[in-house]
């Protein structure tokens, strides 16, 4: 299948969205450049979470990772790790998007926010092409692990947010032994919750973030991106008794400090 590529001002371009608005994007208009891309097929997945209940949207992260992981990721990765590619595939599925999205947007902003986000770490389709990127890059198995690792990533998706922001903890050795570690720890309750009676912190400050941030500011002394998980485990934990005491500690989860 062939995809036209949108030329490079085509988040500027307000032409853009009346076209798509209307049904009436033509290839002709200076919108799209000369270029494009050939892939297999181009299966429809969901790419705005921003509404729906946490049951809905979980639904619809899992099957935009799995359509991605099968049918997406297999191509080369300066194809899948372009947004100037993710956003020409979905001027091709206006129908599809219109059908889900048509109601929430009233302008061009809002094309941009739901259609066009830019392509890093907010944008729903960058989360979802990473998450598919690390499973895949792993070479699990079985099907039963790929859906256990992309729950466990749906499940601490604040975390997720938060870690891939930063470079050197974007790989898939540390995304998904991190995961793991605060699975296997009984910690995926705890890292979600607000941090109580800790101004000095800042508002909404949440265990997880802050666990995050010590293992991010200990390295490279502590080399976390690169531990083994029963290693990081310890480092976790340890990250954790900054802010818990450790009777605290002790009986959360599955948790030994000492």
């Amino acid at each position: 299948m062939e995809i036209r590529l949108l030329a490079d001002s085509y988040l500027k371009n307000e032409q853009l969205y009346l076209d798509f608005m209307n049904d009436s994007i033509e290839l002709d208009k200076d919108y799209f450049s000369e270029e494009s891309v050939f892939i297999e097929e181009s299966p429809d997945f969901p790419i705005y979470m921003g509404r729906g209940s946490e049951k809905e949207k979980s639904a619809s992260f899992t099957e935009a990772i799995n359509i991605i992981m099968n049918s997406y990721i297999e191509t080369p990765r300066e194809i899948h790790m372009n947004g100037r590619f993710w956003h020409s595939l979905m001027i091709t599925k206006r129908d599809y998007l219109f059908d889900l999205y048509g109601q929430l947007i009233t302008s061009h902003k809002d094309f941009i926010r739901i259609i066009m986000k830019p392509f890093d770490w907010e944008s729903y389709i960058y989360k979802c092409v990473l998450a598919a990127e690390y499973i895949y890059d792993t070479k699990l198995e079985s099907e039963e692990e790929k859906q256990y690792y992309i729950q466990l990533i749906i499940n601490n998706i604040d975390m997720y947010n938060y870690i891939i922001k930063y470079s050197i903890f974007r790989n898939s050795h540390f995304i998904l032994n991190f995961f793991r570690a605060v699975d296997e720890l009984g910690l995926t309750s705890l890292m979600k919750a607000k941090i109580k009676n800790r101004d000095d912190l800042g508002k909404d400050e949440r265990y997880g973030r802050r666990v995050f941030l010590e293992l991010n500011n200990n390295y490279p002394v502590i080399m976390a991106p690169f531990l083994q998980k029963d290693e990081l485990k310890k480092e976790i934990v340890k990250a954790l008794a900054n802010y818990i005491d450790h009777e605290t500690l002790n009986k959360i989860g599955n948790i030994k400090y000492n």
